[in-house]
C-alpha cells in the first residue's frame, strides 16, 4: 500500500478522504495548509498527494508550481476544488499535476485516480518516462487467464508512452493499455471489467474491438 498526503483546509474533507484512504489500506497523512503540506512532504516523502487548489495561506496552484521550480514534485499529483474553472485546472495540468478532481469527489473517481497515480507513480520509479499529463497503467507479469485473452509479459506490460505524437494515437495506446490491464486483473472476466470500467458490455466489446485488444466471449461471468 501507499502513502498519501491529503491538502486540503476543509476538516471534513480530510477526514472523508483518510477514512476511505485508509480503509484502502493506505497510510495517510493530513495537511490543513501549505506550511503544513511541506513539512509532510520533506517528513513522509509521498507515494501521491491529493492537494486542494483553494486554500487560505498558499492557494495549492502556488504549492504545486514551488514543487515543480525546486525539483520537489517527484510524486504524482491530483488537484481538488470545488470552485476550479477549466482554465486552472488545464494551469494545474501544465505544471505538472497528474489530473483534477471536482468536490465532491464520488468515491468511484477517488479511488479510480488514485489507483491509477500509483501505478503512474510505479512506473516512474522503474523507468525515467519524463511527465506524463495523463495516467499510465503498469502491471507485473501476470498469471494466464482463461477465455481466450493473453495474459500481458513482463515487457509488454509496462508502457511508456510517446507523447509527440497526434493526440488520437496517443489516446489509442493509453486506452489499449488500460484495458490490457484491466482484464488482465480481472482474470478476464468481462464482467468485472465492465463494472471497473463503468462501459455496458456491449459497449466495452465494441471499445476492445476497435482498439484491437484480443478477448474472448466464452466466459462472461466473474
Amino acid at each position: 500500500m501507499a502513502n498519501i498526503l491529503v491538502v486540503d483546509d476543509e476538516h471534513g474533507i480530510r477526514d472523508l478522504l483518510w477514512e476511505i484512504l485508509n480503509d484502502e489500506g493506505h497510510t495517510v497523512e493530513l495537511a490543513e495548509n501549505a506550511a503544513q503540506a511541506r513539512a509532510a512532504r520533506l517528513r513522509e516523502r509521498p507515494d501521491l498527494v491529493l492537494l486542494d487548489i483553494w486554500m487560505p495561506d498558499t492557494d495549492g496552484v502556488t504549492l504545486l508550481k514551488e514543487w515543480a521550480s525546486t525539483g520537489a514534485l517527484t510524486m504524482p499529483v491530483i488537484m481538488m476544488s470545488g470552485h476550479a474553472t477549466i482554465e486552472t485546472a488545464v494551469e494545474a495540468t501544465k505544471i505538472g499535476a497528474l489530473a483534477f478532481l471536482e468536490k465532491p469527489v464520488t468515491l468511484q473517481k477517488l479511488l479510480k485516480a488514485v489507483e491509477l497515480g500509483l501505478m503512474r507513480n510505479s512506473v516512474a520509479s522503474t523507468r525515467s518516462l519524463g511527465r506524463l499529463d495523463t495516467f499510465v497503467a503498469t502491471q507485473g507479469p501476470a498469471p494466464a487467464l482463461s477465455a481466450g485473452y493473453a495474459s500481458p509479459t513482463a515487457a509488454n506490460a509496462l508502457q511508456a508512452f510517446d507523447l509527440d505524437r497526434p493526440l488520437r494515437d496517443a489516446r489509442d495506446d493509453f486506452e489499449r493499455a488500460y484495458f490490457e490491464f484491466q482484464l488482465a486483473k480481472a482474470a478476464g472476466s468481462m464482467t468485472r471489467v465492465s463494472e471497473k470500467t463503468g462501459l455496458e458490455r456491449t459497449h466495452l466489446y465494441r471499445k476492445l474491438k476497435q482498439l484491437g485488444v484480443p478477448v474472448s466471449r466464452s466466459k462472461r461471468g466473474p
